[in-house]
C-alpha cells in the first residue's frame, strides 16, 4: 500500500511516467532555465536552485494531495523529456492535468501521449468530474495539445494579473 490515490507509474507507448527522484532537478532544469518554457507558466526563467525547489515541489504534490505530476522518461532512452501528471495547487480552480516538455523535445508529441495516459488514469482513479487543464490564453502550444487530447474550452477568468482558460477534459 503506497497510500497514493493514483499509481505511482504509468507507461505509454513510448513514455514511462514515474515518480520524480532528486537527480531529476537537473533535466528539469533545462525545461525551467528556458523562457521559451517558462513564459506562460512561471513567467520567467529559474536558476538552477530554484529549479531543485520546483521539482521538489512537483514530487512533494504526491504527499500533500496522494497524488502528482509525473517525470516522462523516454523509454528509449531513458532520457527525461519533461513532466505531466495531476496537479492542484491552493489557488487552481480543481485538479488538472499539467503537462511541461524540454524544449529540446518539443513538436514530437510527448504532451499529448502523456496527457491521454494520465486522462485513462484519472477517468478510473476519479469517476464523475473530469479534470480541467488551465491554460495561460496566450499559450497557443498547449491550447493545441488540450484540443488534441479532447479537452473543449469551459470558461476563462482572471488568474495573477493574466487571463486564463480552463479546457475540460473528456469523461
Amino acid at each position: 500500500m503506497t497510500g497514493f490515490l493514483i499509481p505511482t507509474r504509468l507507461a505509454s507507448e513510448r513514455l514511462s511516467l514515474r515518480m520524480f527522484r532528486e537527480e531529476d532537478w537537473r533535466a528539469m532544469h533545462a525545461l525551467y532555465a528556458c523562457a521559451d518554457a517558462t513564459r506562460y507558466t512561471l513567467g520567467r526563467v529559474l536558476s538552477e536552485g530554484e529549479s531543485w525547489r520546483m521539482t521538489a515541489t512537483l514530487a512533494g504534490h504526491w504527499l500533500l494531495r496522494g497524488y502528482g505530476p509525473y517525470a516522462l522518461e523516454d523509454r528509449a532512452s531513458g532520457v527525461l523529456v519533461g513532466t505531466a501528471g495531476l496537479w492542484y495547487p491552493a489557488d487552481f480552480p480543481e485538479r488538472e492535468i499539467k503537462w511541461a516538455i524540454d524544449p529540446a523535445y518539443w513538436g514530437r508529441g510527448y504532451a499529448s501521449e502523456a496527457a491521454r495516459a494520465v486522462q485513462r488514469m484519472a477517468a478510473e482513479a476519479f469517476p464523475g468530474r473530469p479534470p480541467i487543464s488551465f491554460i495561460h490564453q496566450g499559450n497557443r502550444a498547449s491550447v493545441r495539445v488540450a484540443l488534441a487530447v479532447g479537452a473543449t474550452l469551459e470558461d476563462e477568468v482572471d488568474f495573477r494579473g493574466a487571463r486564463f482558460q480552463i479546457y475540460r477534459h473528456p469523461a
